[in-house]
């Protein structure tokens, strides 16, 4: 017995990683727009709400909006915003956000010079090396969330890391939230799509945190990704469930969908002033239902490839639109949000160079929630166990990066330097040996073999050394505690909610 726990806490130590933090980035943010260029912007986006206009498809919006001074929507259905009355509007966002976790350890902090990695939401598919790509299923689900969970770099669950289609599509968001809270204690994205798979994400996080829903509107919890469909509309699932959000002070990430050349003009400023505008207008509504509900201004704006018409990702135009959708967004005094994304369709080196390009856009930019941060493969499609940890591994090197460098006398190292003669070596000194565990970065998944003893072991290769690290973080992995009582009562209200929803 004793023999096999020693196994099994070597096993675990073989996979060394960050301790669970916050990452804070000190350094100034890169601006590649100037002052008098964000404010370009913005006026034409003010211009192109008052001129054009935004188009609300849900009715009960229009409402809430005439009811506040808005003219009715004209015959083309588009409200046309005064830049007064979105000014005022948006003037009460907050700037910071604080998130709550079922483990307090983890709850998050949006805003200011932090940054919350988040892993991928939304796909359709999963894959891995060993079943390849797939439909998502409800087992694959919580084996990623486990994974997930065990990650101490990832700070955010996405939001379903994939659709398990296995599940009826009416109920399944209900498995979801019931694998979040009882797999997980970090902090989840909600399935915001409509009104009843919203409330049951603000009902189920009561239970989990044991609060009352008049107690949730002081403890914001809840985050959700609301697009826009862009060009210029919101639809009404994402109306209802901005509503709601807004209404239980949660958090609305609004996030046009904006592909230079496709769904905004083929310029990058003619998308940024769209994006601001559909923001704007989105903003707009959720502050007129509730003034000072927390919003964050997202963006997802790219570019086509010009010759096929497919999504292009992680791509020059992507960093750069980061950056000054960053910039835009401190001037409105929004938490911003970006995206980890690649087109490639696999866990290969267009992947990692995509993806890093990505991260970089967002994190030198100042992004509050890095969106999809770890997992994203095939332009969103699919959510890879390999991506995963490749993106862990970056994230966690940007990480060790941002932190500042220590200069005081003992790391200055006078002594160390006097003791070692012209010639000699570092290896054996005191200053070399009270550090030798600590004083660099080690990787989880990088490899620092010469290239005989890597070819001895066998040439694996990133992606499949990826394969052997997810599945032995999940075969490690350790159910977070939870009180059997609010485990009990989120099964009872599953239950409840999918017997409604039957009938």
């Amino acid at each position: 017995m004793t023999r096999r726990s020693h196994r099994r806490r070597r096993k675990a130590g073989a996979i060394r990683q960050l301790p669970w933090q916050t990452v804070t980035n000190r350094w100034s943010p890169v601006e590649v727009l100037s002052t008098d260029e964000v404010e370009i912007i913005i006026d034409a986006a003010m211009t192109i709400l008052e001129t054009q206009g935004f188009r609300y498809l849900d009715n009960h919006s229009r409402v809430i909006l005439e009811k506040a001074g808005v003219e009715a929507a004209n015959e083309d259905g588009m409200t046309r915003l005064d830049r007064n009355m979105v000014i005022e509007a948006t003037s009460t966002i907050p700037t910071n956000i604080t998130l709550r976790a079922r483990n307090a350890d983890h709850d998050l902090s949006i805003g200011g010079n932090n940054i919350c990695f988040t892993s991928v939401g939304g796909p359709a598919f999963v894959s891995d090396l060993d079943k390849g790509r797939r439909p998502g299923s409800h087992k694959d689900m919580c084996d990623y969330l486990r994974v997930v969970q065990s990650l101490n770099i990832i700070h955010q669950e996405g939001g379903g890391c994939f659709e398990p289609m296995d599940l009826p599509p009416e109920s399944r968001h209900l498995d979801l939230y019931l694998a979040q809270l009882t797999l997980m204690d970090k902090n989840a994205q909600a399935y915001a799509l409509g009104r009843t798979r919203t409330i049951d994400c603000l009902e189920m996080n009561c239970i989990a945190l044991g609060l009352t829903r008049d107690e949730l509107e002081d403890n914001t919890t809840v985050l959700a990704i609301i697009n826009t469909n862009s060009p210029m509309q919101l639809d009404i699932p994402m109306s209802e469930a901005l509503a709601e959000l807004s209404q239980a002070n949660q958090v609305s990430c609004i996030t046009p969908f904006t592909l230079a050349g496709s769904m905004s003009p083929a310029t990058l400023a003619g998308t940024l002033a769209q994006q601001t505008a559909e923001v704007l207008a989105v903003a707009t509504l959720a502050q007129v239902i509730r003034p000072g509900a927390p919003l964050m201004y997202g963006a997802f704006a790219s570019n086509v490839d010009m010759q096929s018409g497919a999504p292009a990702l992680g791509t020059p135009e992507y960093a750069k639109m980061a950056l000054a959708s960053a910039q835009i967004a401190r001037r409105l005094g929004m938490p911003f949000r970006s995206s980890n994304t690649t087109t490639s369709n696999c866990a290969d080196a267009q992947a990692a160079y995509e993806s890093q390009m990505s991260l970089w856009g967002a994190i030198l930019g100042h992004a509050h929630l890095v969106n999809h941060a770890g997992g994203w493969l095939e332009g969103g499609l699919t959510a890879s166990f390999e991506k995963l940890i490749i993106d862990a591994e970056m994230l966690q090197m940007m990480a060790e990066t941002l932190k500042p460098i220590a200069i005081n006398e003992d790391e200055l190292a006078i002594d160390a330097i006097a003791e070692v003669p012209p010639g000699g070596h570092h290896f054996g000194t005191a200053h070399t040996l009270q550090r030798y565990e600590t004083a660099f970065y080690t990787p989880i998944l990088s490899t620092r073999q010469n290239f005989e003893s890597w070819q001895e072991e066998g040439s694996i290769r990133s992606a499949e050394r990826a394969n052997t690290i997810w599945k032995q973080l999940l075969a490690g992995y350790e159910k977070p505690a939870i009180d059997p009582a609010i485990e009990e009562a989120l099964n009872d209200y599953v239950n409840r909610r999918k017997q409604e929803i039957a009938n």
